[in-house]
This record gives structure tokens, C-alpha cells and sequence, in this order.
């Protein structure tokens, strides 16, 4: 049984990738999405690039999400969640499964949901299909096959790095789409020591390491440990302990509060 320490900045420089990868294009990314005016007419492009540009993300097929998103609240993203694996050490995607999204605003704020589901099953007709009575964020499209949990799809080297890189990634897909109320852990920062400008009520016994760290174990199976601090009120401070059995990315996870910002 050993265990191996990573340093902050270089969890931090991963956390950032995978944002950066799953950002939304901006019209999928705000609150006041409209439907196009049926009567109108698409600008005319001025070139033949152009014209290539108004059948690529922005056009033509935005405005069909955005009638989509009006008359059902929910709506299938245009964008790929499995584009953050490409460059993620030590992870990949499984072969023959695909990585789809759907987003809900509304006046409340947002939320998404990332599903795995085989090629096969991801047509455009079958992930619409999904979308039926689907009209406040409660009622979350869930297409035919998909994988009940989405790190199901993961597959890796299980070296200690991507334990730790798989347990940021599944929070940041808990997290795609989220806007407003909805956001939790986007406020969350990660930290090795409790911050100083703050006094510190502890729940339980002050850890005397916050550094990232996993765990690996002789039959194949990892623990990762890390801590957060929310950054809005109730200002707290998390560990996150997530367990990895021998044979998937597939965690149990428990994200516990362990001390509270003191007020005064």
C-alpha cells in the first residue's frame, strides 16, 4: 500500500483544462434564449466561407437548438463533453461509446446532464427523442442505453494520477451546464492548507495534510483524498474521499464539510 502526493498547482492546471473543455458556446450559455422569427431570413453569406459558417455551430444548427430549448426547456447541446479526455493523462473514452449532453434554462438558472451511450444509439432522432415531455428541471432526458453512470465510458492506466484526475473530472461533469442557484461546485477551490484570512470552526479534527493524494492498494484498488473551500457563503471547507474499486473509474464518493468559516 502506498501513497503519492501531487502538488496543487499541477491539480489545478488539470481542473482547468477539463473547464476549458467543456465551456459552452455562448448562446447555450445564457438564460434569455429565444426562438428565431419564422418569417425571417438567415443573413446572406457573403462568401463561400460563409456560407460554410452558417451550417457550423452558430448558425443554422443554433438556431435549431434554440427552438429546441424554447418549446421544451431542456435541449440537446451542441457541444462534445468527451472532448475533455482527449489530452487527459492516463484516461481515455471507451471504444464505441459516446459522450452526449442535455441543458435545461429557465428563470431559476440552469443545469445540464452528461450521459454515456453506446455510437450505435446516439442518433440525432434517438437523443431527441428523449427530450419529450421533459419541461422543468426535474424531468432530466435520459435516452434509451445510456450507461447509469457516466464514468462507466472511462478507461485508464490506474496510475495513481488518474484516480485523482478522475475524481476532478467527474465533478466538473456533475457540474456541465450548471448555472445560477444551481452552481456548487464551481464555487469550490482547491486548497492545501485552510485559508488564512479566515478563523476556522472545525468539525472534526484539523487535518494536518490537505495536500491531493491517492491511495493504492495491493488488489488493484485506489483512494483519493482532496480538499475544497467554497467560496460563498456558508464559507466552508470539504474533504472529498473517493474509493475506486479494481476494475472501473466508477468511484463512491463523499464530499463531507469539516469546517466553517467563523463569523466575526
Amino acid at each position: 500500500m502506498s501513497i503519492q502526493r501531487f502538488p496543487l498547482s499541477a491539480v489545478q492546471k488539470i481542473r482547468q483544462y477539463i473547464q476549458t473543455a467543456l465551456t459552452l458556446p455562448e448562446s447555450e450559455n445564457r438564460l434569455d434564449r429565444r426562438l428565431p422569427d419564422p418569417d425571417g431570413d438567415f443573413p446572406e453569406p457573403g462568401s463561400l466561407s460563409d456560407l460554410g459558417n452558417l451550417f457550423s455551430v452558430g448558425g443554422v444548427r443554433e438556431a435549431i437548438a434554440t427552438a429546441s430549448a424554447t418549446s421544451t426547456s431542456w435541449f440537446l447541446s451542441t457541444s462534445n463533453p468527451g472532448a475533455a479526455l482527449l489530452k487527459l493523462p492516463g484516461l481515455s473514452l471507451k471504444p464505441d461509446l459516446r459522450l452526449v449532453a442535455y441543458l435545461y434554462r429557465g428563470a431559476e438558472g440552469g443545469i445540464g446532464i452528461v450521459w454515456a451511450l453506446p455510437e450505435t444509439m446516439s442518433t440525432t432522432a434517438q437523443l431527441e427523442k428523449a427530450l419529450v415531455n421533459c419541461r422543468d428541471h426535474t424531468q432530466i432526458p435520459q435516452p434509451v442505453g445510456v450507461l447509469s453512470d457516466v464514468m462507466g465510458s472511462i478507461a485508464g492506466d490506474r496510475s495513481p494520477a488518474s484516480f485523482l484526475i478522475a475524481s476532478i473530472l467527474r465533478r466538473e461533469f456533475s457540474e456541465f451546464g450548471a448555472l445560477g442557484n444551481f452552481q456548487e461546485w464551481s464555487h469550490h477551490r482547491l486548497i492545501t492548507q485552510p485559508p488564512e484570512q479566515a478563523k476556522w470552526q472545525w468539525r472534526v479534527k484539523q487535518p494536518l495534510d490537505l495536500a491531493p493524494k491517492v491511495r493504492m492498494f495491493p488488489d488493484g484498488k485506489a483512494a483519493v483524498e482532496f480538499f475544497t473551500c467554497r467560496m460563498v457563503t456558508p464559507v466552508t471547507i470539504f474533504q472529498h474521499i473517493d474509493q475506486y474499486p479494481a476494475a472501473s473509474y466508477q468511484a463512491i464518493g463523499v464530499d463531507r464539510p469539516v469546517a466553517n468559516r467563523q463569523r466575526g
